[in-house]
């Protein structure tokens, strides 16, 4: 579990009324930490969407290739490549 953090922000004017307009008897959250707290968990999902997308491209790329495009390779192969990449 990553660690505790308490924030302090200060907003005014539009952005003011629009955390009030969500906040409170009115509005979908009970407090603004509530809100904050959604807000960020949205944003991770987004993060998190927007890497998942990356990867499903990356491996429609990989896919799409041709089979005369590969060669096989041993674990000795790999294990190799990676050591000559590490030395760089």
């Amino acid at each position: 579990m990553g660690k505790e953090m308490t924030l302090n922000v200060r907003v005014s004017g539009a952005l003011g009324d629009f955390v009030s307009a969500n906040v409170d008897d009115d509005g979908a959250f009970e407090n603004v930490s509530e809100y904050v707290r959604h807000l960020i968990r949205q944003d991770m999902e987004k993060a998190e969407q927007e890497r998942f997308e990356k990867l499903k491209a990356e491996l429609a790329i990989a896919f799409s290739a041709p089979a005369s495009s590969y060669r096989t390779v041993t674990a000795d192969d790999i294990i190799a490549r990676h050591r000559a990449r590490t030395r760089q």
